[in-house]
């Protein structure tokens, strides 16, 4: 590839004190740092693009945040970030850059200008479709492809007043039969999303649905197609009737700033997805302007390598207390660990250590009749993020929101503060195994973001912080987030058991081949 990322002493150095670090964790009593550290909550509280963000309660002293910032400037967290807006090279094993921030603004000017172009062509589109008689619109893609476009689509839609915007992307036909029985073939409008424009299971659903139009006498689908990815070539060999192309260095956890947020446009107008943008161009300047220690993403992400990498915890878990957000898990599951989920560095070599932690999580108040048990007394340990909206998006009565803000707030300082065995024994008629069922441990990690409003503007801000957090967390190890080697493994043996070509399965796999007569 004509480049060298083998690893520089500068990136052993930051290893090293990473390892440093890593030797001198100990245990940490959260609420003994709060009184032993009178400023912890004023250096770990920031209020950005309207989001207030509290990282006051993780396990995290602020002595180790400090030799955390040493190893972030030991890594060149300053090098790599201007790389990533100049549009140099920062995916090595693809020897591409990544240019998602080009289309909210920040980046070589060829490229912002060619976001630029792109955001018009949406935005034209937009408008037509807004101002015909199209009643639905079938957006086919999967992964990056609908991930993305479904959580806008499911936080700011609600209001929305132009076309009913459906998201398919499994391959199980039960997802596209449901959808296709929702709507009428005469008024439907199908695009199809593909950044490669040969993902099987979107070219096998994007089939299905052009026939189902011809089998309703509709025989023009295929030319009224809007195709979006980055091999415009491709999807006018297919047929397509309007290709809007993005950039191939744009990935597709990061392309729902590109064409590939066309849904949000058409849902709820353009201006929505140029407010989206505006909000995340806001937290792009605070991350690229802002110093390490007064940084939210910079923060959060080496609060993330103090709990995954440092402390060894497993898993992050985040709960929205706030309906409109519950597809953010979904989102932050792939953004997260298809991003950061890897166990070499840039230069092949091994991580030494753990990288991505498994993320997952769900919606207050329903996760807290379900999971929050083991976040409570369970046995395995990791930090949780409660996501949080001030303003209701309802006019139902207030205690509503109320009830909901509370039980949010209540659930990390109980995380914190748990419950003695001598507190619990006094409520269990001093009865000790009954005392000790009802005894919390505290001492749980928890941080929160709490948005002024879920709007456009906050929205983007909120998720290009998730994406900025993720970067920095791979500066630190030193690994590649851009790209997504681990997907492609399965997706080769699945395509040659569909070939009926023998690769030498296991005895398992051999038996449910036969079973399901593949």
């Amino acid at each position: 590839m004509g480049l060298d990322f083998a690893a520089n002493p500068r990136e052993h150095r930051a290893m090293s004190k990473l390892a440093d670090l890593c030797a001198a964790a100990r245990p940490v009593d959260i609420l003994q740092l709060f009184a032993a550290e009178p400023d912890r909550l004023s250096r770990l509280s920031l209020d950005v693009a309207g989001i207030h963000a509290d990282l006051s309660r993780l396990a995290l002293p602020l002595p180790m945040l400090d030799r955390l910032l040493d190893v972030a400037v030991a890594a060149d967290l300053v090098g790599w970030r201007e790389r990533l807006v100049a549009g140099a090279i920062v995916n090595p094993s693809e020897a591409r850059p990544a240019t998602h921030l080009a289309e909210r603004g920040s980046g070589r000017p060829e490229d912002v200008s060619a976001a630029a172009a792109g955001a018009d062509q949406v935005a034209a589109l937009a408008r037509a479709m807004r101002a015909s008689d199209v009643a639905d619109v079938i957006h086919i893609g999967i992964g990056g492809s609908s991930l993305g476009p479904a959580l806008l689509l499911d936080a700011l839609g609600r209001d929305g007043d132009g076309p009913n915007v459906h998201v398919v992307s499994n391959i199980d036909g039960e997802a596209l039969a449901r959808t296709l029985a929702a709507c009428d073939p005469a008024r439907t409008r199908l695009v199809v999303v593909s950044k490669t424009f040969t993902t099987a299971e979107t070219m096998t659903n994007a089939d299905t649905a052009l026939a189902w139009w011809a089998a309703a006498g509709v025989l023009d689908a295929r030319s009224q197609t809007i195709a979006i990815t980055a091999r415009p070539d491709r999807a006018e060999a297919w047929g397509a009737g309007t290709v809007l192309p993005f950039a191939e260095s744009v990935g597709g956890r990061y392309s729902l700033w590109s064409a590939v947020g066309l849904p949000l446009a058409i849902r709820c107008g353009p201006d929505a997805l140029a407010e989206l943008r505006a909000g995340a161009a806001v937290m792009d300047a605070h991350f690229c302007q802002a110093p390490f220690a007064a940084n939210l993403p910079v923060l959060a992400g080496l609060a993330d390598v103090w709990a995954a990498h440092v402390q060894g915890q497993p898993t992050r878990g985040v709960f929205c207390y706030d309906d409109r957000l519950r597809l953010l898990p979904s989102y932050l599951q792939q953004l997260e660990m298809e991003s950061n989920g890897k166990s070499v560095t840039r230069a092949g070599e091994p991580v030494p250590g753990p990288t991505a932690p498994i993320t997952w999580g769900g919606t207050g108040t329903d996760a807290q009749h379900a999971v929050f048990q083991l976040l409570h007394q369970g046995t395995v340990i990791g930090p949780v993020e409660f996501v949080a909206v001030r303003e209701p998006g309802h006019k139902l009565p207030a205690t509503h929101h109320q009830q909901l803000l509370a039980n949010c707030f209540a659930q990390g300082a109980a995380l914190l503060k748990g419950r003695s065995f001598d507190a619990a024994l006094a409520l269990s008629g001093n009865d000790p195994a009954l005392a000790r069922a009802k005894t919390f441990s505290g001492n749980r990690p928890s941080s929160t973001l709490l948005l002024d409003r879920l709007d456009p503007h906050t929205l983007g801000a909120l998720i290009a912080l998730y994406e900025h957090r993720v970067f920095v967390v791979a500066v630190l190890l030193g690994i590649n987030p851009f790209d997504q080697w681990g997907v492609e493994l399965g997706k080769e043996m699945a395509n040659a058991m569909l070939a009926g070509d023998d690769l030498g399965f296991d005895p398992s796999t051999a038996d449910l081949l036969a079973r399901a007569g593949i």
